[in-house]
């Protein structure tokens, strides 16, 4: 399974699809190639289950609301966990690691524009692999 979907088959421009959100959901197996884009405040987006099918894929999310206007929660299932960190501000900010824990992009410190991708590394761990922005484990 390729890691990301591409709308052109042309070698000098690939296309990623593009997901938009604007109520709370979750993303299905076939959206899994795609950037997914959250516009609208106090969101929860639901990641699939890693399975064997979907191992070693990339998830892509973008803040695309008003600076200071979105909380974008990423949601794993009960059984996966997302670890890993990234360096946000003057700080390093490391995942709980803790099964069915959420990634917050904290409302008060978005920028247009923060990101977040995570790989599913095994059939348990979405890992963090790059990002941009404030982000917060739930406790």
């Amino acid at each position: 399974m390729s890691t990301f979907k591409f709308v052109s088959n042309d070698t000098v421009r690939n296309q990623v699809e593009q997901s938009y959100y604007t109520v709370t959901g979750d993303i299905s197996e076939g959206d899994i190639g795609n950037d997914h884009n959250v516009a609208t405040d106090g969101l929860t987006i639901g990641i699939p289950l890693i399975t064997s099918g979907n191992l070693g894929t990339t998830l892509f999310f973008r803040n695309t609301g008003a600076d200071g206007n979105n909380t974008v929660t990423i949601s794993p299932k009960d059984s996966n966990k997302i670890v890993g960190g990234m360096t946000q501000a003057a700080a390093v900010f490391h995942s709980s690691g803790a099964l069915g824990k959420d990634l917050i992009n904290t409302k008060a410190t978005s920028k247009l524009g923060d990101w977040v991708a995570l790989r599913a590394v095994s059939l348990t761990e979405w890992y963090i692999v790059g990002g941009q922005g404030i982000f917060a484990s739930e406790s």
